[in-house]
This record gives C-alpha cells, structure tokens and sequence, in this order.
C-alpha cells in the first residue's frame, strides 16, 4: 500500500483519541494528527476527517456521565459538545494553518439517493474552496431508529458517496487481530484482509470503549461497505503521535483490499445501503432470474417483511432466509402485499391503477 496510490483519502478518529478514560482532552495527540494532515495536504491529498466527541466533551462541560444519559438527554448535550469539539479544532488545525468546515449528518441524508448526491457536491466544493470538511453524526436531531449507531459505518458511507479510494478508521489497536490482544499475548495482527468471510466476522470483538459506540464489529461492518466501493480500508492505532505516518511509513494496521467493482456510482450507493427498510421473500424461479440478471416480479414473491414506501431500500431473501441482494423498491409494502404471486397482467387490476410492472427493476438492484 503506498500513499500515492490515493486521491481522497477519509480519517475517522474515535471519542477515545480526543478524550481519555480520566476526561482529559488529547490536545497535543490532536496538534500532532494536524501535522499529519498538513502532510497529506501537502502531497495534493484531499481529507476527510470524520470525528466522533461531541457527547463526550458535552459530558466533559457539563460532568455528566454518559452511561446515565437517555436518548434525549443525549441530544442536548451533544449541542452543547459539538461547538467544544469545533473550538478545538479551530484552535488545533490553525496552528497548520489550515481551513476547516463542518458536516452534520443524519442517517437519512446518505441513505436518500438525492441527499447523499447533495452531501457529495457540497464535500467536493468545499475541496475547491481549500478546506477540510469535518463530519459528524447529527446527534442533536438523530434518534435511536435513524441513527448510524457508530462513526465507524458513517465514516465508510461518506467513503463510498464522496468517492474516496481510502478509509482511515483509528482505534485504541494496531489492528484486527486473531485473537483479542488485550486478553491474549500470542494474539497475531493479521496485515492484510483479501476476503470479508464468516471467518473474519468472528474475529471481531463487540467490546468498546467508555466513550465509543462502536467496536471491531462495527469496523468490520464499516470494510464490507468499503469493499463493495472500491475503497482501501485500514483498521490502525490512533494513540501514538503522528498516527498516519505510521500507517503509511511502517505498515502497521490492518488493511482490507476492497473489490474490483464494475458498479456504478447509483449501485454502489445501494449496495452500501445501512438501513434497509423491509424484506421480500422470494420462491426459487425468481431466485434463478436474478442470479441470471433479471428483474423481480410480484409472480416470485412469496411474502413481505416490514412497512415501506416506493423508492425505499429492501431486502431479497431466498430459501434459508438466505441474501440475495438490496434493491429499490417499485410499490409500497401494501401494493406488494396485494399483488405478490400474481403475473405481471393481473397488477393493474389487483391495484386500480396502471402502474410498472418489475417490483424491483434490474436497474435498481445489486446482489451481495
């Protein structure tokens, strides 16, 4: 892996590289990282930086546990940490004399197709302008149901719409391990990730930190986005001073290969989706004419989970609950509901009303 090789190039940094177990603030970790990207920047990079913080300096201000907060509390105090997040790193990011902005985004505004395309003009015209965009979640606004859960699948969602060819996650390891090297001294870090299979799943760890929301798990989830957009992924340590230094010059870190993706930019979107909102079930023929690349009609479905609208993103499952692909939606879950078993013929009888004839158009739909 050699930094040339990269364009655009997206760093994620934890809760727990801005603030420690004790509430202290990394402050000279973080003027140490700016070097870094003041580097980057140098060799015609475009960076990212996607940064977790925001509820922990909030708790910071305010000496409130995070623990014992509930979901709206949680909002509040968010407000209240992200302008302390964004002072810091005005002060910080100054000192290299470079220009920041801020991104806020909600699950929502990657997942619909036409925000996620906003997101990525404005990404791009800020690169135009010289400055680094600095993306957070909106917890201000985020609830439990529409939230990303972690940075982690944040940070690879704003990979794959910005188009970046490298994704920087940094954590409290050197790395994925093959065994938990906290708990085991003859854990080895394994380098390199050619495949994301069962085997590399169990590996990870749900463990997180006191100010994190996301584990290894949730780094793993984060690579299988990365894979299917083409994008470089490293898991690295973030703790040690200059940490993309150390990434680049000495290689230690997990890297994970993606694809060779002949999908285009619409279909990678979907393939990445993060929050799928229902579920078709389908009989074996229709499984065969999309493995051959067609479309799904209502006559192969067999039964529908959850409640959705037209243009939503959804699941196809086979025999075994086995999945087959993410597509968007043609009808609501009702429509379908009252058209599915039926021929394409008999649908607009079925509904009153003309209407497409595919549940889910080809065009529409990426197998995983």
């Amino acid at each position: 892996m050699y930094l040339e090789n990269y364009r655009k190039i997206v760093v994620k940094i934890g809760s727990s590289l801005i603030i420690d177990n004790k509430k202290k603030i990394r402050k000279n970790w973080l003027y140490e990282f700016a070097k870094d990207i003041k580097n980057l920047r140098k060799q015609n990079k475009n960076v990212i930086i996607v940064s977790s913080g925001a509820i922990a300096l909030g708790c910071k201000k305010l000496n409130i546990e995070k623990k014992k907060l509930k979901i709206d509390q949680s909002q509040a105090i968010a407000s209240v940490g992200q302008i302390e997040l964004m002072n810091l790193f005005i002060d910080v990011f100054a000192s290299q004399k470079i220009n920041i902005s801020q991104i806020l985004l909600t699950l929502e505004d990657t997942e619909k197709r036409r925000r996620a395309i906003n997101a990525k003009r404005t990404i791009e015209n800020l690169f135009n302008l010289n400055f680094v965009p600095i993306v957070n979640e909106n917890d201000t606004i985020a609830t439990s149901e529409i939230k990303y859960g972690d940075n982690d699948r944040l940070a690879s969602r704003v990979a794959q719409i910005s188009n970046a060819d490298c994704l920087i996650l940094l954590s409290d390891v050197d790395g994925l391990y093959t065994k938990n090297p906290k708990i085991h001294k003859d854990a080895v870090l394994i380098k390199k990730v050619e495949k994301i299979d069962q085997n590399i799943i169990k590996l990870a760890s749900g463990k997180t930190s006191e100010y994190g929301s996301g584990g290894m798990r949730t780094k793993i989830d984060a690579a299988k986005i990365c894979e299917i957009s083409g994008c470089k992924m490293a898991i690295a340590n973030g703790l040690k001073d200059r940490p993309l230094i150390n990434i680049f010059d000495r290689q230690i870190c997990t890297w994970f290969v993606p694809k060779i993706s002949k999908l285009d930019a619409r279909k990678k979107w979907i393939a990445s989706t993060l929050n799928t909102k229902g579920c078709l079930k389908i009989d074996e023929g229709a499984q065969i004419a999309l493995q051959k690349g067609k479309s799904l009609l209502a006559a192969g479905v067999k039964s529908i989970e959850g409640s959705f609208n037209k243009g939503d993103q959804i699941k196809i499952v086979g025999k075994n609950n086995q999945e087959l692909a993410i597509g968007l939606s043609s009808f609501s879950s009702e429509e379908i509901d009252k058209i599915k078993g039926y021929k394409s013929n008999k649908i607009e009888g079925l509904l009153g009303y003309k209407t497409k004839s595919e549940v889910i158009h080809k065009d529409d739909m990426v197998e995983i």
